[in-house]
């Protein structure tokens, strides 16, 4: 395991250099964890995301990133209860 700060901090405090290249390519979620776990990549995720990840991934709060908004979309058409169960969760949220 990587060392990390053991308490929330700015993105300017951690010592990481963000870089303007593009880095590898990543197509799905499995991919981007084997990048992270070598090593040749990191990754900002939401803070519901940390309890879905590898024990030996590290996370350190960025106290100065800016805020997010998620959004859910879905065809007009669509009837699908798994969807109108979803919106009725994330409403409540």
């Amino acid at each position: 395991m990587y060392p990390v700060r053991p308490a929330p901090a700015p993105l300017a405090s951690t010592g990481w250099k963000l870089s303007s290249r593009p880095g590898p390519q990543v197509r799905d979620h499995t991919q981007s964890t084997q990048l992270i776990t070598l090593g040749r990549a990191c990754a900002v995720v939401p803070e519901s995301l940390r309890a879905q990840l590898l024990d030996d991934h590290a996370t350190v709060p960025v106290l100065d990133a800016p805020a997010v908004t998620t959004v859910i979309a879905w065809p007009p058409h669509s009837r699908s209860k798994a969807i109108a169960d979803l919106v009725r969760t994330a409403i409540g949220l």
